[in-house]
């Protein structure tokens, strides 16, 4: 759900600004340093660094120096700031932060230092010493904090954390300069091999990178938030600056953690095992981090390497299905010298023969969940990397199904609201199906979070198809959808409904809303508010069940029985125009899911149904002009967005315009990166869905919501047509492999992971996860690459080198109908069917496709080969049906096909 707040700061937070800035205090003398290729700014009297601008991108400052006139005063951090939670030897903890005092430090004398101070005086009554230096090493900005402890008692250190202040603050900011300006900062809990990238959300270079330099593993990683006193004063480990949609927040990176763990984190596993150090009287302790730059941010692990630190490559990624082993390989200046599985039995890792100098590894999954690969080198350097083991993608989805059509089903005989039968949103918590939320839609059938679940259930069909699935999705479709959810006649015809649910107890004077609840909120809309027709974001969804409904009917034998295939068509195309004549306005944004509109009119085109297919295509073309004179052309009603990227995209490429199609993909990565770690691989920037959508309503870093696998269609798109570029594949296959994480052993399939260290859990609420999965079912596959470092690889798939020209992969993705071949550039998909093993020849070139047996329900193939090379062909003439080559299956027997390139003929 998007609540729609103008792209400029809202009121209500101007105003909370305005007052921050009123109290603050004048703006301190600042002092300019050009060192080790940057541009430095200090504050003067706290030493703290307020500016730092590479050389390298003229006008680039990862820094938020830009808000400082609205950022001083007490509580505010910057960087350079320290948070340290420490305890004489069995007694209580106490909580200390240089961010909260405005003392000025102490200068001690360096000749070496850029800035050195002792900062006790901003820590009063902490039983420590604390000094802090700005130093440049080896031309890179190192900044360095002393602990030593001045009493005559053991000193408990459980809580240390360098707060990490980047420019991530957009509000107030149109999303043309939140492009150029702002950034975000990503953590690899890595340990000592851990970082920090901080990366414009355009995407470009030059990445910053915060590494461990001494004695700073990156072993968690604190939200600092936004709470204040109610006189307006600081509380510590906050931040003043309003924490909203405009502003996530910022981040302590944790060296120790563990008086947090034991406390307000208790019995939430964290990503690695809470630390805490003990200090003797007179002891001492340096922890330090460095800044480096990547040129890009394809090229972070060259960086790392280059700066001799570990890194780690798993491939696929991170999250492994029982029936489908990954590769991990490591590259590090120094021999791996123990390796360490938890839970024990939670995968299998054995060495292989090395890989182009890197270590290689199999990985098994063996137990369902988290689990954490701990790697110890020989000279001690730590590294974790973080998997997740799921059931076999297949399996996963087919307990999703049952589990959506089971435990979500509602059949609502009584139900005022006329909701039923349906699948409706779920809570996990207390095992029973949400009828009521005072956010109207998560219970409504509408929008991202009340729209989710029949989503996913319908999606799930268009690969793995369950006929006592389709037969009840039909019922839902013809009773609830078609004249209830969606208009069937009359004014607003084909336009959909914000919810069928809503508060009005005026309407429904005998209906009893949960009066604990609060119902005063926006979020609750009346009936004729849930009955508006404008909010665009509801009419993909739509459309999508009903092309999936035309591809079951069109492609399948008996599957779908109340309309034919040409009645599903026609309304899924009905549908996408009328989301731009009745809801023009955020029709103007990119939609999740929009990929759909472009599969309606393609499918229009092959099925002959030219003047409906112009029609649409006409409208679309208007669209797609309009981003096509922007800098940015993926707008969205929020101010920053990481979902309207997928449908812009789409229609980019779609009329050829290649520039704004690659200026998208590269924003993209800009928030979503790949790292080794099953939470953050692939997982695109989301921080706000948790209140529209989730049981847990809070502003919070969402690992693997819908982004990760909608964002992921365009990156493999861009992988396809230049397979040279692994990092897409890496990042985008993460994603997708992310969206398979939320599926839970029994089958329910959560919103999001909440990434806090007081959380850590997925969110209880099925909220809007349709539209992941809606990204997974729409373009998972198997592809089969030649990597340059790391050879022959699949992924989603088996692979089996016979000999040096002949590589075979045997998928194992959950829909089993869509395969690559890096080699000759080939995207071979099925409409119907499924393939059993592909082959690739790379000394005649060609490919061997074998298709499972015909089933009753899918007697016929339908295979479509884009090319985004050489064409390639069946050797032998096949008829086709709607475009696609029609292949009659064996009852008994697969079916084997032979595909050859004219360069090879």
């Amino acid at each position: 759900m998007r609540h729609v707040i103008k792209r400029k700061l809202p009121l209500a937070i101007s105003l909370a600004l305005a007052v921050a800035t009123a109290s603050a205090s004048a703006i301190a003398a600042e002092k300019n340093v050009n060192a080790a290729g940057l541009k430095l700014i200090f504050d003067e009297s706290a030493q703290t660094l307020l500016s730092l601008q590479p050389d390298a991108a003229k006008g680039v400052d990862f820094l938020s120096y830009e808000h400082n006139s609205t950022r001083e005063g007490p509580g505010y951090y910057q960087l350079g700031d320290i948070d340290l939670r420490v305890r004489k030897a069995g007694g209580a903890w106490q909580d200390f932060s240089s961010a909260l005092q405005l003392q000025p430090v102490k200068t001690l004398t360096s000749s070496t230092a850029l800035m050195h101070a002792d900062i006790t005086s901003d820590l009063p009554g902490i039983p420590l010493s604390v000094s802090r230096s700005w130093s440049v090493d080896n031309n890179q900005l190192v900044l360095r904090f002393t602990l030593k402890n001045t009493t005559s008692h053991a000193v408990e250190i459980g809580g240390l954390g360098i707060a990490m202040v980047f420019d991530n603050i957009l509000s107030g900011r149109e999303l043309d300069e939140a492009h150029e300006k702002a950034n975000y900062a990503e953590p690899y809990m890595g340990m000592d091999a851990g970082y920090v990238q901080v990366v414009r959300l355009n995407g470009k270079g030059p990445a910053l990178l915060v590494l461990p330099e001494e004695n700073a593993p990156l072993t968690g990683w604190m939200p600092i938030l936004g709470d204040t006193n109610e006189d307006g004063s600081p509380v510590i480990y906050n931040d003043p600056t309003v924490r909203t949609h405009t502003f996530e927040g910022f981040y302590d990176w944790m060296v120790f953690n563990k008086g947090f763990a034991d406390n307000e984190w208790k019995g939430k596993k964290q990503w690695n095992k809470p630390r805490s150090l003990t200090l003797k009287p007179g002891e001492s302790y340096d922890t330090a981090v460095r800044f480096a730059l990547a040129p890009e941010v394809r090229q972070i692990e060259d960086t790392l390497s280059a700066q001799q630190r570990p890194v780690a490559v798993g491939l696929p990624g991170y999250v492994v299905p029982k029936d489908l082993p990954a590769k991990l390989y490591l590259n590090s200046p120094s021999p791996v010298k123990s390796l360490v599985v938890e839970p024990a039995n939670a995968l299998t890792v054995k060495a292989t023969s090395p890989q182009n100098g890197w270590a290689a590894y199999n990985v098994t999954g063996n137990q369902w969940g988290q689990s954490r690969v701990t790697i110890t080198y020989e000279d001690n350097t730590v590294q974790t990397v973080h998997y997740f083991v799921s059931k076999g993608m297949a399996q996963a989805v087919s307990d999703l199904g049952e589990f959506l059509f089971d435990e979500q089903w509602f059949e609502g005989d009584d139900d005022p609201f006329k909701r039923g039968p349906s699948i409706m949103s779920y809570d996990n918590d207390t095992k029973d199906i949400v009828l009521q939320d005072q956010r109207v839609w998560i219970a409504g059938l509408s929008d991202e979070g009340g729209a989710g679940s029949w989503l996913a259930g319908i999606m799930k069909q268009l690969g793995q198809p369950d006929a006592e699935e389709i037969a009840q999705f039909e019922r839902f479709y013809n009773e609830v959808i078609d004249g209830r959810l969606q208009v069937n006649e009359g004014e607003g015809k084909h336009g959909v409904k914000k919810s069928l649910f809503f508060y009005d107890p005026e309407a429904l004077p005998d209906y009893e809303y949960n009066p604990d609840f609060d119902w005063t909120t926006w979020a609750s809309w009346s009936k004729e508010q849930s009955d508006n027709l404008g909010r665009s974001f509801n009419y993909p969804h739509v459309a999508a069940a009903q092309w999936v409904l035309y591809r079951l009917a069109r492609f399948n034998e008996g599957l779908v029985k109340t309309h034919p295939w040409q009645t599903y068509l026609q309304r899924a195309a009905e549908t996408s125009i009328a989301m731009t004549e009745l809801a023009p306005h955020y029709a103007q944004f990119g939609q999740m899911e929009g990929d759909v509109f472009v599969a309606i009119l393609d499918d229009l085109y092959a099925e002959g149904m030219n003047a409906l297919a112009d029609k649409l295509k006409a409208t679309m073309k208007a669209r797609a002009d309009h981003w096509s004179e922007l800098a940015y052309p993926f707008g969205s009603e929020m101010p920053w967005d990481s979902t309207g990227q997928e449908e812009v995209y789409a229609w980019m490429r779609y009329f050829n315009n290649t520039p704004a199609a690659e200026l998208t993909r590269e924003v993209i990565l800009g928030y979503d990166f790949t790292q080794p770690h099953w939470g953050y691989n692939g997982s695109a920037r989301r921080f706000w869905d948790f209140l529209y959508a989730g049981k847990d309503s809070r502003i919070e870093r969402q690992l693997h919501h819908y982004g990760s696998t909608i964002n992921a269609i365009p990156l493999l798109d861009s992988f396809r047509r230049n397979p040279d570029d692994t990092y897409l594949l890496r990042v985008g296959y993460g994603g997708m492999m992310g969206g398979l994480t939320n599926i839970h052993e029994d089958g329910f399939a959560s919103a999001a992971f909440h990434s806090f260290p007081d959380y850590m859990e997925f969110d209880p609420y099925t909220g809007d996860y349709g539209s992941s999965f809606f990204g997974h079912t729409f373009a998972i596959g198997s592809y089969l690459i030649n990597d340059a470092t790391f050879g022959w690889q699949g992924f989603g798939g088996l692979t089996k080198v016979t000999n040096n020209n002949t590589v075979t992969i045997t998928p194992k993705d959950a829909f089993r109908n869509r395969v690559y071949i890096a080699p000759a550039k080939v995207w071979l998909t099925l409409d119907a069917g499924k393939f059993s093993a592909v082959t690739w020849h790379s000394d005649t070139g060609e490919i061997t496709v074998t298709l499972d047996e015909a089933t009753p329900y899918t007697p016929v193939a339908m295979l479509n080969i884009a090319s985004f090379g050489q064409p390639y062909q069946p050797q032998e003439k096949q008829s086709k049906t709607a475009g696609r080559i029609s292949l009659p299956l064996n009852k008994n027997t697969k079916t084997v096909l032979s595909l050859t390139s004219a360069a090879a003929n």
